[in-house]
């Protein structure tokens, strides 16, 4: 029985994610088709279509499982300890010098071997 269920679920997903297709093909074709129309009213309609799209594809298993997801993220980022405005400057402040005192001792290696090989090219 479960596995009946299983099937209809399967096949009506395939179905949904055909009609997503099919939304997507339509508003690319008309998009191409009234290129001479305005640019506001076709990217209107491209909005349109996509969203009617992402709710027929939310509908689907995996559709749900993705909202999930994102819903679940968001709550995780709110538990994120964000850096002060302090904290922020000095961590820039910390990784400008490192930088700065790498690109020197870079420079110093780059013209030290230059100097070597220039010798034995000489």
């Amino acid at each position: 029985m479960s596995e009946k269920i299983d099937n209809e679920n399967n096949t009506q997903d395939w179905i949904k994610w055909v009609a997503v297709a099919a939304v997507v093909a339509v508003g690319v074709y008309v998009n191409s088709y009234f290129s001479g129309e305005s640019l506001l009213l076709r990217t209107i309609g491209l909005l349109v279509a996509a969203g009617i799209a992402c709710w027929i594809a939310a509908q689907t298993v995996k559709g749900r499982s993705f909202i999930d997801l994102c819903l679940e993220a968001r709550v995780e980022i709110r538990k994120v300890v964000w850096p002060t405005r302090q904290e922020t400057t000095q961590t820039t402040i910390v990784v400008l010098i490192v930088i700065f005192i790498v690109a020197i001792i870079l420079w110093l290696l780059d013209s030290m071997l230059n100097g070597i090989i220039s010798s034995f090219i000489t």
